[in-house]
């Protein structure tokens, strides 16, 4: 056999060699596609499920980090919308314990030692320690029943300590239309909250600092005191106008500003809810302005919520500051 033809055969062989090793390789990858183009898709079609292995998570260490993740965001949550809040209001009225330390309670008889000459009625006994017939009234009925005010030998109700220096003090928040209703007691310098109630405030305004027609600032409430039933007539804007539907069943006028002008109070106060004629005709209390953006600039109250303030804060001295955020308002004594 000549060398030509040997190394024919040898070029033959090595040839077939490199085919059946190349089919042995392709039959142990036989996904593999050429990309022919640049950003074509490569297509692999997975005989059996195949997944990336990881380490075993710790179920409770998933526990865990899922409730430092919800504490992280309820904190963050809390420092925006956490309000003080309480319910105290009733321990004012109650005559067994407990009951607030500026309240005291006392039995009527006619005949007292401060009054000389007649028997004492409701009201002497109001005046005489500070504090308001309708006070009194619910304070010995137990309910908020503020008209109905005979007295029998033998009553007990509520009155101020005569001793306590007290006064009190309303944060209204002008963003959130909400009100909060203080004591301070100046002998002991402490504040107690007594309870936070819903408003309605001034219309949009922002030609003003507070942005609405209801002012900001802080502010002395008046003596000029009004209640107001229905078919109770007077004069509004210059008109004659039945005053329940305009100012509810109370008003309690804005005094002065405190350390300010004292003609920035003029014309506004608190009031209750305006009244209107339902689709009977009957007159009834329209609450839908509560925690609305209504008014010519007064604050407004439920009635059930004026006529409980009304009937505790007329007789002492009481302030109310207008902020736009409740932790800006600037409150005397420490936090009981």
């Amino acid at each position: 056999m000549s060398l030509q033809k040997l190394f024919l055969i040898f070029i033959l062989g090595l040839f077939s060699l490199i085919g059946i090793l190349s089919f042995f390789n392709k039959s142990k990858n036989p996904e593999v596609q050429k990309i022919d183009e640049p950003g074509s898709a490569i297509v692999v079609e997975l005989f059996d499920e195949v997944r990336p292995v990881e380490k075993e998570k710790d179920p409770a260490a998933i526990t865990l980090s899922n409730a430092h993740l919800e504490e992280a965001e309820v904190k963050e949550a809390v420092k925006e919308v956490i309000l003080p809040q309480a319910d105290r209001v009733h321990e004012l009225f109650r005559k067994t314990e407990p009951k607030l330390p500026i309240v005291e309670t006392i039995t009527y008889k006619s005949h007292v030692d401060w009054l000389k000459g007649r028997p004492a009625w409701l009201s002497d006994y109001a005046s005489h320690y500070k504090t308001s017939r309708h006070f009194i009234a619910r304070s010995l009925h137990g309910k908020p029943d503020y008209f109905k005010q005979d007295l029998a030998i033998g009553d007990r109700f509520n009155v101020f300590k005569r001793d306590k220096d007290i006064s009190f003090y309303l944060v209204i928040d002008l963003s959130r239309s909400k009100m909060w209703f203080y004591y301070y007691d100046k002998g002991d310098d402490e504040r107690v909250l007594l309870k936070q109630y819903s408003v309605g405030l001034g219309r949009p305004d922002g030609s003003t600092s507070s942005g609405l027609l209801t002012p900001s600032g802080a502010f002395e409430l008046g003596e000029k005191i009004a209640i107001y039933k229905p078919k109770q007539k007077g004069l509004f804007n210059g008109e004659k106008t039945e005053m329940i539907r305009v100012f509810g069943t109370r008003w309690i006028p804005f005094e002065k500003e405190i350390d300010g002008d004292p003609y920035k109070a003029k014309g506004f106060g608190l009031h209750g809810a305006p009244w209107i004629e339902n689709e009977k005709g009957e007159l009834v209390e329209d609450k839908s302005c509560i925690g609305k953006y209504e008014s010519d600039g007064c604050v407004r109250l439920a009635s059930e919520d004026i006529e409980e303030l009304f009937s505790i804060i007329i007789t002492k001295p009481s302030y109310v500051l207008l902020v736009k955020d409740f932790f800006d308002a600037k409150l005397p004594g420490k936090e009981k």
